[in-house]
């Protein structure tokens, strides 16, 4: 599984280069906290598969690593992707290292 850390996505976003960022999370996870990305929960990802694209790098994240690994595993199992990657620590590596004024308990 492809993975890239938080400080590789930072800088892909300030050269605003095209690019896909998910959130996997709930609903209540991402208003308590987040950076702007595409929001698409867990349990939606199927349902929502025309929203992904296999055309450019999609950044996957979720709280810290875990769920959002598990969707990239059944994307690239089930439909063929190969331009996922895992977002290494997830949020809550963003807040410790990017943006310290998120509170991702």
């Amino acid at each position: 599984m492809n993975s890239m850390t938080v400080e590789e996505l930072k800088q892909k976003l300030d050269n605003k280069e095209d690019i896909k960022v998910i959130d996997v999370r709930e609903d209540y996870e991402v208003e308590e906290a987040n950076f702007g990305a595409d929001h698409i929960p867990m349990g939606s990802i199927i349902d929502r598969i025309d929203e992904i694209p296999k055309d450019k790098q999609v950044i996957v994240h979720c709280r810290s690593g875990k769920r959002s690994a598990s969707v990239i595993q059944s994307l690239e199992r089930m439909y063929g992707y190969d331009n996922l990657y895992n977002l290494e620590g997830g949020i809550k590596a963003w807040a410790d290292k990017i943006d310290t004024s998120l509170d991702v308990s």
